[in-house]
Order: structure tokens, then C-alpha cells, then sequence
């Protein structure tokens, strides 16, 4: 009874380890998917599924490394020092570097199925590796270290089904996700200060607000060139767009929310419900007529 109960006690751990919460960013693998029109044929959805699974398994490495990186810095934090099961002692090292060796063997095993989708993994954990070591404590590098990751996704995905990615997504989802990254670092800034994190010296609070206007209205001028160049059927989902972009704003200005935008997304109905009906409604006018 008592081998039982350790094993349920550190299973839940090694789990939180792994954070499954943000595992709902490796959706954006199938935005080429839904993008393209691919989604009604058989093969491309079975590519994209194992694309987004093989992207959780890159980023289950990531965390888990950075976790162990980061151990030091994150007793230094008030929320990190109870949640990350490394920094409260809940996961042993020995363990993380035995969960990190399976997940990385799991992405190098990638190649034999798909040689350019592996480089596409390979770079997005080379990069976090970086950002790791280093590049994290670099201003401004180490915004655009965090939002290579979305693009990573996005390209990941077009590469498992063998479609063009658009020059106009691409340019989206970058903005998009430097507007997300200001807001992570304006939060930490603003609540923890530079105790948990070196490079928040550099930064002031107007500083990442204009960085989160700049992207911001990027992201919405070139989601529409790339509604109005490529895909003229999603001018319906432009309201969905604005919306979520307005409510994030919202959460994170006068909530101070936004230091974890998973969290954020989790959290928010309406914003939640506003990602669904974007996606749903994006499905439905892209379907064949």
C-alpha cells in the first residue's frame, strides 16, 4: 500500500513537470492544416495529429530543461518556488534528466519519419537550449527566442502535410506571439520585478506597452493582407480576431494577467469562447461548396 501511494504521489509531479496546461499552444501545428483546406483529406490530418504530438514531445523536453536550468532562479519566485516540482523538491534531478533523455530520444527517432519535420524540432529545441543557457538574459533577443516558438509550430505544421506556408502567416503568428511575449515580461516585471528573472533590468513597463502596441496592431494589419491575398472567405472571422486581441489587452492592463498566457486563455471564458467560435467559424467557410 505504501509502494502504491509513492507512485500516485510522484506521478502527479512528473506530470506538472511536463505542463500539460500548455500543451494547447502546439495547436497552432494545424493552422496550416485548417488553412490550407487539407482538413477533409485523410492523410494530411493524420500527419498534422503526429506533428502536434511530436511538438508536445519537444516542448515536454523544453520545460522539463528548462526547469532544471532555471531550479535556483525559480526558488526565488513566489508562485514558480511552489509550482515547479524541481524548485520545491517534489521531482528529483536524477528524475527530470531521466524524463528529459526519453522525450529527446523521442524527437531524434522524428528523422526516420519525417527529416525535414525533425529539423523543425530539432531548431525549436537548439533555440529554447539557447535561451536556456543565455539567450533569456539578452533584451529584446529573448523576446523573439519566445515567440520563434509559435512559428516554429506554425512551419512545423506546413512541413508535416507538405503545404506552402504562407509569407503573411508566417508574419502573423510572429507578431502575434511578440505581442503575447510583451505581455509575459511586462507581468513579471511588474509583480516580481527583476528577482526572478536577470533581463527584466533592461526592460521599463511603457517599454514592453509600446512593444505590445507595435505587435499588436502588426498582427492585425497583416492577418488581414493575409485574409485579403490568400484566403477572402475568413474576412467573416476579422471580428473574432479583433476581439481576442482587445480582451487579452483587457486581461492583462487591468487584471494584471498575462505573466502565463495559457493560464490566461484557461481562465478567460469569453476569451476562450471567442478562440473556439474563430476556429469553428474558420473550418465552416473554408469547407468545399
Amino acid at each position: 500500500m505504501i509502494e502504491q501511494t509513492t507512485d500516485v504521489a510522484t506521478a502527479s509531479p512528473l506530470l506538472r513537470l511536463v505542463r500539460p496546461k500548455q500543451w494547447v499552444k502546439n495547436a497552432l501545428v494545424a493552422a496550416p492544416l485548417v488553412f490550407s483546406g487539407s482538413f477533409l483529406h485523410a492523410e494530411a490530418v493524420e500527419r498534422a495529429l503526429l506533428a502536434i504530438l511530436l511538438f508536445t514531445v519537444a516542448s515536454c523536453a523544453v520545460y522539463v530543461l528548462n526547469d532544471l536550468i532555471d531550479a535556483e532562479s525559480d526558488r526565488c519566485h513566489p508562485v514558480k518556488l511552489l509550482t515547479r516540482p524541481i524548485a520545491s523538491g517534489a521531482v528529483s534531478v536524477a528524475q527530470a534528466r531521466l524524463l528529459l533523455g526519453t522525450l529527446w530520444t523521442v524527437v531524434a527517432g522524428s528523422a526516420f519519419y519525417d527529416p525535414r519535420l525533425a529539423g523543425a524540432l530539432v531548431l525549436y529545441i537548439l533555440l529554447n537550449v539557447a535561451y536556456s543557457v543565455r539567450l533569456k538574459h539578452v533584451p529584446v533577443v529573448d523576446l523573439f527566442i519566445l515567440a520563434s516558438g509559435f512559428v516554429l509550430r506554425v512551419y512545423g505544421g506546413a512541413v508535416a502535410i507538405r503545404v506552402h506556408l504562407s509569407f503573411w502567416m508566417f508574419i502573423t503568428t510572429l507578431c502575434l506571439a511578440l505581442y503575447l511575449a510583451c505581455g509575459k515580461r511586462r507581468q513579471e516585471l511588474v509583480k516580481s520585478g527583476a528577482k526572478s528573472r536577470a533581463v527584466l533590468r533592461e526592460y521599463t513597463a511603457p517599454l514592453l506597452d509600446s512593444y505590445s502596441s507595435i505587435s499588436e496592431i502588426s498582427a492585425i494589419v497583416f492577418y488581414g493582407l493575409f485574409v485579403s491575398t490568400t484566403r477572402p472567405e475568413l474576412a467573416i472571422t476579422m471580428p473574432f480576431v479583433l476581439f481576442g486581441l482587445f480582451r487579452y489587452r483587457y486581461l492583462v492592463e487591468v487584471r494584471s494577467e498575462g505573466e502565463n498566457p495559457t493560464e490566461v486563455l484557461w481562465s478567460d471564458i469569453p476569451l476562450m469562447l471567442c478562440v473556439l467560435f474563430w476556429a469553428a467559424t474558420s473550418v465552416y467557410v473554408l469547407l468545399p461548396r
